[in-house]
């Protein structure tokens, strides 16, 4: 890989990590992001399955 887009990736995840740490608004988008993404894979999972057999 390239060194300068991996300093790029660490430094972009630091400063995002550093964003959500001081900013209530951003961890409350987090927050809510995690709660419906975890909504729909409990969703995906209680589909019932459809009886193909006649």
């Amino acid at each position: 890989m390239n060194d300068k887009f991996l300093f790029g990736v660490i430094l972009g995840m630091l400063g995002g990590a550093v964003l959500v740490t001081n900013s209530v608004k951003a961890r409350q988008v987090v927050k809510d992001g995690q709660e419906q993404v975890i909504q729909k894979v409990e969703d995906m999972t209680k589909k019932p399955k459809k009886n193909t057999q006649k």
